[in-house]
């Protein structure tokens, strides 16, 4: 996370580290020094109930490792099985390029930058969704 700068809204809530961080009535900027910090803004969080897609679940479970609820190293395996079957829907280059970022940022530990890979095919799927029905 070296260099990870937060930009906050008033009264807008992060986790870090297992820890819910409110910010005050006032805009604020964060520097992430400490390399294995796991941060999540909480407005970015899909709740249990919204992990109802391929790509939500794939999410909802890498951001259980950035909670502090799920385990990294376990559910690394499975995490680039489900990346790689998404890798079999979405083949257009953008799609292909957000899923080797996850990939790789998986592979490296790095769960923040793989959640927010991952997170930019949400509205693709979302299309693919729509069309189909």
């Amino acid at each position: 996370m070296s260099g990870l700068i937060l930009k906050l809204s008033p009264k807008e809530r992060i986790l870090i580290n297992g820890a819910v961080i409110e910010n005050g009535d006032r805009r604020s900027r964060l520097a992430i020094v400490t390399k294995d910090a796991n941060i999540l803004r909480l407005r970015d969080a899909i709740h249990p109930d919204e992990a109802t897609t391929p790509v939500r679940r794939v999410c909802y479970a890498v951001q259980l490792v950035l909670s502090g609820d799920g385990d990294a190293e376990s559910s690394r395996k499975s995490l680039l099985r489900h990346i790689e079957e998404l890798s079999q829907v979405f083949t257009d280059r953008d799609s292909r390029l957000s899923l080797a970022v996850a990939s790789d940022a998986l592979v490296n530990g790095d769960h923040y930058h793989c959640l927010k890979a991952l997170r930019l095919l949400i509205p693709r799927e979302d299309r693919l969704l729509a069309a189909g029905t």
